[in-house]
C-alpha cells in the first residue's frame, strides 16, 4: 500500500489498505462494524444488526467468530484483544465518547477510519452523526441534524458535486478520510458534547448501489476470494469465543453456552441464531 502511495497510484493503494494491519500473525485482532465485506486480518467480527440500512442493506459476512453488539457497550472481556479495526462506524454513534472508552477497554491498540469532516459537510450521509477530523488526535464534532449547513450542500450538489464526488475523491481517496492508528490510548476531543445527535435519520431506499449490479456481483466475488486466501481461517475456527465474551448486562465475566448463552449471575439469556450470539444490549 505505501509502495502504491508513493508512486502515486492512490486509487490502487487505497484498495490495498484494506490488507494492512501492523501486527504479527499471533495477535488476536476484533472488527468492530464488521458489515458485508471485513478486513481480512480481523479473527472476530462484530456488528450492531444483521441487516441495516447504515451498510445499505449488505448482508452481513459472519465466515468466522461473528457477535451481534453495540461497540458502546462491548460484549467483551478487558484486553482480549491486540488490535481492534473500526473503519467506517465511529462516525455513525450517538455517544463517541463510549464508543472511543470501549475500543480502549477490550483492546490495547487499533485503527480508526472515517470520512474527514469537510468531505461529511459538503457531501453529509443521512445517517452520519458526527463530523470527525485529524489534528494530531480525533477532533470530533456532533451534528445537530443530517445536514449541518443546507446552502453549502446545495451549492456543492450544484456544480461541484460531478467533480469531486466522481472524479477528484477517486483519485484521492486518502485526502478525504481520516486514518488514525492508536496504542494504549485514543487522542480525542469532542468539541460540543452538549449536543444531542440522536435525531431520526431520513429515509433511505433499500438496495441502493453506486455500481450497476452486474459490477457490484464482480466485486462481491472478488472480495469473498480475498478474504478466504488472506484470512486466518483454520486459526478462527479454532478459537474459543465464549473466553472472550463477557455478559453486557450485568458486565460479568462469567458465561455459560448451552442452547443459548446463559449469564449465571444476571440470569440474562442471550441467544445464539445461525451461530451468531445476539449480545446487542444497550448500555446498562
Amino acid at each position: 500500500m505505501q509502495l502504491m502511495h508513493g508512486l502515486g497510484f492512490e486509487s490502487l493503494a487505497w484498495s490495498l489498505r484494506r490488507l494492512h494491519c501492523p501486527v504479527d500473525a499471533h495477535a488476536l485482532v476484533l472488527e468492530v462494524g464488521s458489515g458485508g465485506n471485513p478486513y481480512p486480518r480481523a479473527n472476530v467480527l462484530l456488528d450492531a444488526y444483521e441487516e441495516s440500512r447504515h451498510r445499505h442493506w449488505v448482508p452481513l459476512v459472519a465466515d468466522r467468530p461473528t457477535v451481534l453488539g453495540f461497540v458502546e457497550n462491548l460484549p467483551f472481556k478487558d484486553k482480549v484483544f491486540d488490535f481492534v479495526i473500526a473503519s467506517h462506524v465511529l462516525e455513525h454513534s450517538t455517544e463517541p465518547e463510549r464508543f472511543l472508552g470501549e475500543l480502549q477497554r477490550v483492546s490495547k491498540a487499533g485503527y480508526i477510519e472515517v470520512p474527514d469532516a469537510f468531505f461529511e459537510r459538503i457531501n453529509p450521509y443521512r445517517d452520519h452523526r458526527l463530523e470527525i477530523t485529524a489534528r494530531g488526535g480525533l477532533i470530533i464534532r456532533k451534528k445537530k441534524a443530517w445536514q449541518v449547513d443546507c446552502e453549502l450542500v446545495e451549492l456543492y450538489e450544484h456544480r461541484a458535486k460531478a467533480v469531486i464526488a466522481r472524479e477528484t475523491m477517486p483519485r484521492r481517496p486518502f485526502e478525504f478520510h481520516v486514518r488514525y492508528y492508536w496504542e494504549d490510548a485514543i487522542d480525542f476531543t469532542v468539541i460540543n458534547p452538549e449536543v444531542n445527535c440522536e435525531w431520526p435519520a431520513p429515509e433511505s431506499r433499500a438496495g441502493d448501489s453506486s455500481l450497476p449490479k452486474p459490477y457490484a456481483k464482480a466485486r462481491e466475488i472478488a472480495q469473498r476470494l480475498l478474504r478466504r486466501m488472506l484470512s486466518q481461517n483454520r486459526r478462527n475456527r479454532s478459537l474459543d469465543l465464549i473466553k472472550l465474551l463477557r455478559c453486557p448486562a450485568c458486565l460479568s465475566d462469567d458465561l455459560l453456552r448451552e442452547a443459548d448463552l446463559v449469564c449465571p449471575d444476571c440470569t440474562r439469556r442471550y441467544p445464539i441464531m445461525n451461530g451468531i450470539p445476539q449480545m446487542n444490549v444497550p448500555n446498562p
